[in-house]
């Protein structure tokens, strides 16, 4: 287990690999997930295009419908919001991911594989003071019967809400304050899913060419056909938080806020994103040190 101290910046303390293929693309990849300094940021470079640089950022985010894309003078990366969510919620502020091709590799189709190479990397904490990104206003982006809010709070809280027509998966939901622990417990090892009945179309729109089942659960009519079952019983609502927190990363910042997400997908989430980061009236910036000061201050006020 990474931890950190909330109080300043870090990094990974040494470069750590992996190789795989992409999830929809279904091309080889190599990834190197490397130290960089104070203030860089999470960037990805292109090495297989003299290493471009595309910073982890919801202003490069290009198409959000299967998946998060990013796109920067038009070299894309698709696929970042696994190693995002990883990266955010294990607290590594500044890498370089190197990358010899479009799409971030699936792996298992969770966020384990990538907490096991934060766990061989290291951390290293800089002098620089973390600065997060706190919500003073309620924000809510809504599309039928589909809604994501965020609202003013002084810790990082999530809800999450999903439903699909079938019977392993239905209504489901959870609420968590998001730790490294926690997350690393109850959310890194659920796995992206998918529908038997869905796969053709996909398949015929140009994805999920890298998917099968040692990287992605699928479900029939009834059951799960993976030979392992699921991992836990809400795996999907798991994985959903796991793509939102992805997605939330590409602020920039640690978020300070509770956010709800009830049936919201890709799309939302970077909505949501875009029209916080778009009106300044909406958030502060403010050390860890200055939050625990109102904090304290209220509670003896």
């Amino acid at each position: 287990m990474v931890f950190f101290d909330l109080r300043f910046e870090t990094s990974v303390a040494k470069p750590v690999s992996a190789k795989g293929v992409g999830l929809h693309s279904g091309v080889p990849v190599s990834i190197t997930i490397r130290p960089a300094s104070a203030g860089t940021g999470i960037v990805f470079r292109r090495t297989d295009l003299s290493n471009f640089e595309l910073p982890a950022s919801w202003r490069h985010v290009a198409r959000v419908s299967y998946a998060t894309s990013l796109m920067r003078q038009g070299v894309l990366i698709s696929t970042t919001e696994h190693l995002l969510s990883v990266l955010y919620s294990m607290g590594i502020d500044n890498a370089y991911i190197d990358i010899d091709n479009l799409e971030v590799p699936i792996l298992d189709g969770s966020g384990q594989p990538f907490i096991e190479l934060l766990a061989q990397a290291g951390i290293q904490t800089y002098k620089k003071r973390r600065k997060y990104l706190r919500i003073l206003k309620p924000v809510t982006v809504e599309q039928g019967n589909k809604r994501i809010s965020i609202l003013p709070a002084d810790s990082f809280y999530l809800s999450c809400e999903i439903y699909f027509d079938h019977p392993l998966v239905g209504h489901q939901s959870m609420e968590m304050e998001l730790t490294p622990a926690r997350y690393a417990s109850e959310i890194a090892a659920a796995r992206t899913f998918g529908f038997e009945y869905e796969l053709g179309q996909m398949r015929n729109m140009g994805l999920i060419r890298g998917a099968d089942l040692t990287n992605a659960v699928c479900f029939d009519r009834t059951s799960v056909l993976n030979p392992g079952g699921l991992r836990f019983p809400d795996e999907p609502c798991r994985h959903k938080v796991l793509d939102l927190i992805g997605d939330l990363a590409l602020i920039g910042r640690p978020l300070l806020g509770h956010v709800i997400a009830e049936r919201a997908g890709h799309a939302m989430h970077a909505a949501l994103v875009a029209r916080i980061m778009q009106d300044e009236s909406l958030y502060e910036t403010i050390t860890f040190d200055q939050l625990a000061s109102r904090v304290t201050h209220a509670l003896v006020g």
